[in-house]
């Protein structure tokens, strides 16, 4: 077998033992060592190429992100702070006509502002929303679905899991990634709105019952308790965000600064104790670990596919084929949303993207733009069945048998749909991810 024969073996095998439940790193990292040493017939090759894969991962600081991201959205997480969000966006929405809906989109926007992970916001509001929008005569369905539409944002608002993943995959600035992702989150937390609205219009029977909280309900907070609400949120926008563009910080400083401020703000608002610490502490470990060896899988794989000459044989490939870049962007999208409905978002990003890279650079494509349009159509895979983890996430938190699988994923189905045509907006016009960079 060539080079490349064995490379596109290696991808499909990749892909079949993910489907049939092997773990993304061991799929990852088995299948490429196993082709390095196919190709070169030496078992001395993958060997030398994993331990460079390993000492690579180590050693490089921006890795640093992800404990430190991680641990910032826990200690988040344990300080009620998504509650909080959700009680303000509440009193600010509930008059209008799938109020609640909206209040959802809102809060999760500015909470994946400052946990970055898609699956935490799903945890989170399923507990805190959707009890409420029940409560409130909401369908079963619409109560779900916008749980897990809006749950997505995590993964698109800085500070973004996925987005610090692509950016080490592709040798982009983490920072740039961050800068180029708030605006078409912005844009999608909108449309996501103005969906609510229009399904309120003209499907009132797929939200369900009026939504109109009691005027207690909502004024409880008040203005000034509002703002106490908010404030802590803020702080840490500030500090990370803030930190970030205006050139204070690093995002490995950023990171640091902005779990000592969750950590202070948990400890005075007394939600926070030593045993909670150490679950923390803990999770946090088992996430970066978990992480750091899918991106050393994903390095070894990488490269595979350069010993393989399979990412230069691709590109070559398409520009043989004489396709219009819109064309290949579209096979590209197509392949995004096909693979969302059996892998994760960080399995299409590292299997992917490094086939994709050099016929992108070579048609003049910005790679953060490149970046954006890769993460938001990995998202709709969240969202659409077999495998959609927000929707998964959702359903085991809720724990609830009369809401099946199907609700969830029916629920989820408009709000993937409005995911799609964003990212058409995404594609079309560049400029809505790289007008700050």
């Amino acid at each position: 077998m060539t080079g490349v024969e064995v490379g596109i073996a290696s991808v499909v095998l990749i892909v079949l033992l993910i489907y049939t439940g092997l773990y993304i790193t061991v799929a990852l990292g088995l299948v490429s060592f196993l082709g390095v040493w196919i190709i070169r017939g030496d078992v001395e090759l993958p060997i030398n190429l994993l331990s460079l894969a390993v000492a690579d991962t180590v050693s490089d600081q921006v890795f640093a992100t992800i404990p430190l991201f991680a641990l910032m959205g826990l200690i988040v997480g344990q300080a009620g702070l998504g509650k909080d969000v959700y009680d303000v966006a509440n009193r600010m929405f509930r008059r209008i006509i799938g109020g609640l809906g909206i209040a959802t989109v809102a809060a999760n926007a500015v909470f994946a502002s400052i946990t970055g992970s898609s699956i935490a916001s799903a945890s989170v509001f399923t507990r805190i929303s959707v009890p409420e929008m029940l409560r409130y005569n909401y369908t079963r369905r619409f109560s779900v679905g916008v749980v897990a539409g809006s749950s997505v944002l995590g993964m698109l608002i800085p500070p973004s899991a996925m987005l610090i993943i692509y950016a080490i995959v592709a040798e982009q600035s983490v920072g740039q990634m961050f800068l180029a992702g708030i605006i078409p989150g912005l844009l999608l937390s909108v449309a996501y709105g103005g969906l609510i609205i229009a399904l309120a219009l003209f499907a009132p029977s797929f939200i369900g019952g009026g939504g109109q909280g009691t005027d207690d309900d909502g004024e409880a907070i008040g203005f000034i308790g509002g703002l106490r609400k908010l404030m802590p949120v803020v702080i840490l926008v500030l500090v990370v965000l803030g930190g970030i563009y205006g050139g204070v910080v690093t995002p490995v400083e950023a990171g640091a600064a902005g779990s000592l401020a969750a950590l202070i703000i948990a400890v005075l608002k007394r939600a926070l104790s030593w045993r909670g610490l150490w679950q923390v502490l803990v999770e946090t470990g088992h996430i970066t670990a978990a992480i750091l060896m899918l991106i050393i899988a994903a390095s070894m794989y990488s490269r595979m596919l350069g010993v393989a000459a399979l990412p230069t044989q691709f590109s070559e490939w398409m520009q043989g084929l004489d396709l219009q870049f819109t064309s290949v962007m579209l096979l590209y999208v197509v392949m995004l949303v096909v693979l969302g409905t059996i892998l994760d978002t960080a399995s299409i990003i590292l299997i992917v993207v490094p086939l994709f890279l050099p016929s992108v650079e070579a048609f003049g494509g910005d790679l953060v733009w490149f970046g954006i349009v890769t993460v938001v159509g990995a998202e709709i895979g969240l969202l659409t069945p077999p495998l959609g983890l927000s929707v998964f996430a959702i359903k085991s938190t809720l724990n609830d048998p009369e809401i099946s699988l199907f609700d969830i994923f029916y629920g989820a189905f408009p709000f993937a749909l409005t995911m799609l045509i964003v990212l058409a907006a995404v594609i079309a016009f560049p400029v809505l991810s790289l007008a700050l960079i």
